[in-house]
């Protein structure tokens, strides 16, 4: 089965046509790095990014991070060569593969059967696969394309920019808010209005986040544009971690840091969580379903919440100290 429990708070995006990037990106703080080939790559540069790839894959230590790469679009002429180069020359270095656009179950299925052969063919263990559901069809078919292949899929991220260049969506924005998105209150005694704007994504998100939870997915948010911008990025992220998503794209290292603070649980929530959970064994001791914890009722549901919460704490303690 797909690993599903490493670390997916941060996923920095590295160019694979620069070689400057490919240098730092082990050392970035990074919970997941995938080196791109897609969309950050000019058409002239493919093949040549595809080497770079190949040779930091090879040659760098990625033992900080997890390492996935993003090949070309499955309608592309690139994508074939994308996989058997990679894999066949550094696949074991390879901890996913990361597929673009996905539409149908038979995008991941095709790439899956390429996998599989060349992995027999050279001999290295199972590359798990990450996906990008990024078009009006792949969120059409989002629940059927999460129980594709679960021995290989662990995640899915949902792509912002091309989602709304799929729906056609009103925006030229790389995620973040809207402000045609929005509703006005009814008019006060003087007339005024308010505006209250809403988010644009929040349908897709959710939708998104159900089907991975509902397999056993990892749901993650795709980019956030404007990397002047720190507090819309933390803004983004947090209203997406309400909702359960692991983890952000990173498409500046600047982002990495934003990221693994917001998708970190709080030390004072993780503290409540142990805290519910003694409090909820104390109980069951006493022959009681549901107690009362600083003024709130807690119950059987309180203790899986609170049981991922220090689940998740547990894991990035350990990982920081690993590292």
């Amino acid at each position: 089965m797909a690993v599903r429990n490493r670390l997916h708070r941060s996923e920095l995006a590295v160019p694979g046509s620069n070689t400057r990037m490919l240098e730092k990106a082990p050392d970035s703080g990074a919970d997941i790095v995938f080196l791109d080939l897609e969309d950050a790559v000019a058409p002239d540069d493919k093949a040549q990014a595809r080497k770079n790839v190949i040779e930091a894959l090879n040659d760098m230590d990625w033992s900080k991070c997890s390492v996935s790469v993003r090949i070309n679009g499955l309608d592309t002429h690139y994508c074939y060569r994308d996989i058997v180069d990679v894999v066949e020359q550094a696949g074991d270095k390879l901890d996913t593969v990361l597929i673009p656009k996905v539409g149908t179950p038979a995008d991941i299925l095709f790439v899956s059967t390429l996998l599989e052969q060349i992995e027999a063919a050279r001999q290295i263990k199972p590359i798990n696969i990450h996906i990008l559901i990024e078009t009006a069809l792949g969120m059409a078919n989002v629940e059927s394309i999460a129980q594709t292949c679960p021995q290989r899929l662990e995640a899915m991220v949902f792509g912002v920019a091309d989602y709304a260049a799929s729906t056609q969506a009103r925006t030229t924005q790389m995620g973040g808010a809207n402000p045609d998105y929005f509703m006005l209150t009814h008019p006060d005694n003087e007339g005024a209005r308010e505006r209250h704007w809403g988010d644009q994504w929040h349908f897709a998100i959710s939708r998104m986040v159900v089907a991975c939870r509902a397999y056993g997915l990892r749901p993650i948010d795709g980019p956030f544009g404007d990397i002047q911008d720190p507090e819309g990025y933390k803004a983004v992220a947090r209203s997406v971690a309400a909702l359960g998503v692991e983890g952000k794209w990173a498409i500046h290292p600047s982002q990495i840091e934003l990221a693994n603070e917001v998708f970190t649980p709080p030390e004072s929530e993780v503290d409540r969580a142990r805290r519910i959970l003694v409090a909820m064994d104390e109980a069951a001791k006493q022959g009681r379903g549901a107690v009362a914890l600083d003024g709130r009722l807690i119950d059987a549901a309180s203790i899986r919440q609170a049981q991922v919460m220090v689940d998740k704490a547990v894991q990035i303690e350990k990982s920081i100290a690993a590292h």
